[in-house]
C-alpha cells in the first residue's frame, strides 16, 4: 500500500440532515437548542464519515504521497467524484502539474482509482517530503438527497442520542449503539451491497 497523508481542503457546503429533520427525529419543537443540534449534526456526520471511511456530501481533499504509484492508486474517502489535479515537486523543487491526458480516473469503483496512461513516463521527483499532491472531490453529490438513507439514519440516531444523553460517558452500549453499527456496517469501504 502507498504511504500517504490526506487532508480536507474544503468541507461540505451543507449537511446530509437538516436542522428540521434532526429536531423532528429528536421530538424537539422549540428553537432554544438549534445551535446545539446543528453542532451535533456536524459531529455525527464527521463520525459516520470516519467510521465508514467515506465522504457523504461533496468535499475537496488533498492526498500527499511520498512517491509515484506504479499500479492504480486507490483514492481514499469514496465515492470519488473527480480529480482536480495531480501536482509534484520536480528534481529542482519546482511545483509542476501532470497533464490530465497522462492519466485516467475510474470513478465507478469504490474506492475510485487513478491509472497512468501506458506511454507516460513518470517524472523524477525532488527530495521534498511528500512531493506528490493529488487534489480530488469525493462524496455522493452536492445535495443531501444523494446521500444513502442509511447514513442519514445513522446521523439522526447519533444526534437524538447525544441530545438526550449530553453528559453520558463510559461504555455506550445498547440499542442505539447496536442500530448505529448495523447501519454503518454496510456503508464501510470494502463492503458492497
Amino acid at each position: 500500500m502507498q504511504d500517504y497523508a490526506a487532508r480536507l481542503l474544503t468541507a461540505p457546503a451543507l449537511e446530509p440532515v437538516t436542522l428540521a429533520e434532526a429536531k423532528r427525529h429528536a421530538n424537539v419543537v422549540a428553537s432554544d437548542d438549534d445551535t446545539l443540534i446543528t453542532a451535533l449534526i456536524v459531529a455525527a456526520r464527521e463520525l459516520v464519515e470516519q467510521d465508514t471511511s467515506r465522504a457523504l456530501i461533496n468535499q475537496t481533499w488533498e492526498l500527499e504521497l511520498d512517491d509515484w504509484w506504479t499500479d492504480g492508486l486507490e483514492v481514499p474517502r469514496p465515492p470519488l467524484v473527480s480529480v482536480t489535479h495531480i501536482k509534484y515537486y520536480d528534481a529542482d523543487g519546482v511545483l509542476q502539474t501532470v497533464t490530465s491526458t497522462n492519466y485516467h480516473v475510474d470513478t465507478r469503483r469504490q474506492p475510485g482509482v487513478i491509472w497512468w496512461d501506458d506511454d507516460y513516463t513518470l517524472p523524477t521527483l525532488g527530495d521534498d517530503a511528500n512531493p506528490v499532491l493529488v487534489t480530488y472531490v469525493a462524496g455522493y453529490g452536492a445535495a443531501a438527497s444523494a446521500v444513502p438513507q442509511r447514513a442519514k439514519q445513522a446521523i439522526l440516531l447519533l444526534v437524538g442520542h447525544w441530545y438526550r444523553q449530553r453528559e453520558a460517558v463510559g461504555r455506550a452500549e445498547g440499542e442505539v449503539a447496536l442500530a448505529y453499527r448495523r447501519l454503518i456496517r454496510s456503508l464501510c469501504v470494502g463492503v458492497y451491497p
